[in-house]
């Protein structure tokens, strides 16, 4: 059984997000283990500065690196990430797991994640051009993993 750990900037508040995460890790239980990792959010003043938001990406990014499991494949969460249709993500998936039975995923913050975080990706994934909240983009990412490992194993559910 591989292992999918999710690395996320910041706390879940709201409980319908709480209740769908939740909801989504059992889902994947059957195929996986999942282990979620929260770090601190930094903030600043509703007008940073560049040098202020590189700050707050470094002190993510510090936290980041420093839970990331040694030997897992890193996936950052980037706009600049490639975009995959969902039976793209399930083949990256079953390929990855031929070699690595771990699989790190990285959600960044309200500004991303810092240049050192990305450099780590051997994979840099995007969902959309569209910009999600990292709170929600958590939600998102295990319902595609879930989609992924189930068409990964013949469920029904995808379609």
């Amino acid at each position: 059984m591989i292992k999918v750990n999710i690395i996320a900037v910041g706390k879940l508040k709201e409980k319908y997000l709480k209740d769908a995460v939740a909801e989504y890790t059992k889902r994947i239980s059957a195929y996986a283990k999942v282990n979620i990792i929260e770090v601190g959010e930094y903030r600043c003043g509703d007008n940073p500065s560049a040098a202020e938001i590189q700050q707050v990406l470094q002190r993510e990014g510090e936290q980041i690196i420093a839970k990331i499991p040694k030997g897992s494949f890193v996936i950052p969460m980037c706009i600049e990430g490639k975009q995959k249709s969902s039976e793209e993500f399930s083949k990256e998936i079953e390929d990855i797991t031929l070699t690595n039975s771990e699989i790190t995923f990285v959600i960044g913050g309200s500004f991303g994640l810092s240049d050192e975080v990305k450099s780590l990706g051997k994979l840099k994934l995007s969902f959309s051009k569209m910009t999600f909240p990292h709170q929600l983009m958590r939600v998102i990412l295990l319902e595609q993993i879930y989609r992924a490992l189930s068409i990964s194993n013949n469920s029904k559910y995808h379609k």
